[in-house]
């Protein structure tokens, strides 16, 4: 399969595992083990398979993320609830968000557990070496309840694709920071208030961040890319869909065209019954 064909099936089909980063039902699951509403549900949900970890490696797997802003909320997270108990409760949200969404009769449907056999064949095809999130995710146990299945394995080509993301922009001499301006300046991302508010950058940080990608003639003085700086961002994408390509591989063309048209419909459902705040795209 094309590994550009891939790569957009794959962040199409994101969204149904996105949603679990927004769904309240998830946010309650998690605070009721005692963690604290917002950031730190996140931080810790999303780390939580790689164990009782302090801010630095969920910083350096994260990547876009201020290393101060993880640091608020990571080692604290541990002290009021373990990584099992966090990762048992982000899946019991995540089945009632799909719940909700998407309804009880869908789930249990015969196209729901086809779905779920097909991204769990692709998942089968990730591979550990260099990806610190898919690993820590890839040693859970499977679910069993065929939407959960889904879930799963999305995540788990979801944080392989990150993952190699992360080396894509790495081997092309980008920082976090560097990464996620040059992605707002794409215009296919957040603005550039609500990527500083989000991921914990400071105005100075992100001006600095700016000038010296403008020296490097990556961008112009006013925040735009050069031409130099979209050629960057178009060979990262492509770097990343060349590493993200091996499940889709091994899954096969016609089952991955099966695998988006049994996704399709369900990410339709839930982006239209509200899945994500106004404003906020998967």
């Amino acid at each position: 399969m094309d590994p550009r064909a891939a790569g957009r099936l794959a962040r199409s089909l994101e969204t149904l595992h996105a949603l679990g980063y927004f769904a309240p039902d998830v946010e309650a699951e998690l605070v009721a083990t005692g963690l604290k509403r917002g950031r730190m549900t996140y931080f810790a949900s999303r780390s939580a398979p790689m164990g009782r970890v302090g801010a630095g490696p969920v910083a350096a797997a994260f990547f876009v993320f201020s290393p101060s802003l993880v640091a608020r909320f990571l080692p604290e997270a541990w002290e009021s609830a373990g990584p099992e108990e966090v990762t048992a409760a982000r899946y019991r949200g995540v089945s009632a968000a799909w719940h909700r969404l998407l309804g009880a009769d869908l789930l249990a449907s015969g196209e729901v557990a086809e779905a779920a056999d097909l991204a769990r064949e692709a998942a089968q095809g990730c591979t550990v070496a260099g990806r610190p999130l898919y690993a820590a995710h890839a040693d859970l146990a499977w679910p069993s309840e065929p939407h959960l299945v889904l879930f799963h394995a999305l995540t788990l080509l979801r944080e392989h694709r990150g993952d190699g993301h992360v080396a894509a922009l790495l081997s092309h001499g980008l920082t976090g920071l560097e990464a996620l301006v040059t992605h707002t300046a794409t215009g296919r991302g957040f603005t550039v208030p609500a990527a500083q508010a989000t991921r914990g950058w400071s105005p100075e940080a992100w001006d600095a961040a700016v000038a010296g990608l403008t020296e490097r003639g990556v961008m112009t003085s006013d925040g735009e890319l050069t031409d130099d700086g979209v050629a960057l961002r178009r060979s990262v994408e492509r770097a990343t869909d060349e590493m993200a390509a091996a499940p889709w591989a091994g899954l096969g063309e016609q089952g991955a065209t099966r695998l988006g048209e049994l996704g399709k419909p369900l990410v339709m459902r839930a982006l239209a019954a509200g899945a994500f705040p106004d404003g906020v795209f998967a």
